[in-house]
């Protein structure tokens, strides 16, 4: 009877560790998805009154550039934003560790206004969204060898999605600054 009980304990022990494991590996419920849709969060830059679409095609010299800020290929032949005046919007996506990260960029007057993720698909990582880490962005600009001239914390456990969010800023001022030199020359 007593081998009875103590092993019917042991059993109890176990699966309640075993419950224990699966809770503490298991990401929030609120880790990954759609936090809000690209095209809603354009309508907001703009107060409800998006301007129209333009499209940025990449020469080879700033597809060379977006290559060696992101590190791998990049096939893209053409970026879409939204401009009014010297402020603009990207809705960029980049992998994390495995899957897509899509955020929305505005840049205003070769300053980032406001970064925000859109949709989040990895299971790690996932607190990137939060103003702590994206209030981080707010008036950063590009030096001249296309890095931010503002240091952006890690956060422990989302070290791929930080450096996909890092890149993706990068990527949106100096597409931001192609832009914008091209109004210049025009003028």
């Amino acid at each position: 009877m007593k081998d009875h009980v103590n092993t019917i304990k042991l059993l109890l022990i176990s699966l309640c560790s075993l419950g224990i494991l699966i809770i503490a590996s298991t990401p929030p419920a609120n880790a990954g998805g759609v936090y809000q849709e690209p095209a809603d969060f354009i309508n907001d830059v703009f107060d409800g009154k998006p301007p129209k679409a333009d499209v940025l095609w990449l020469n080879k010299e700033l597809k060379q550039q977006i290559v060696e800020i992101l590190d791998h290929k990049y096939k893209g032949l053409r970026v879409r934003y939204w401009q009014k005046q010297k402020r603009s919007a990207w809705v960029l996506e980049e992998i994390g560790k495995e899957k897509q990260i899509t955020a929305g960029i505005v840049v205003n007057d070769s300053r980032i206004q406001q970064v925000k993720v859109l949709v989040f698909r990895e299971s790690r990582g996932w607190e990137i969204r939060h103003d702590f880490f994206t209030d981080q962005f707010k008036q950063a600009g590009l030096q001249e060898d296309n890095r931010l001239d503002k240091n952006i914390d890690n956060i422990s456990g989302a070290t791929l999605s930080v450096r996909a969010m890092r890149k993706l800023a990068q990527i949106a001022l100096l597409l931001d600054q192609q832009v914008q030199d091209k109004q210049l020359s025009k003028k």
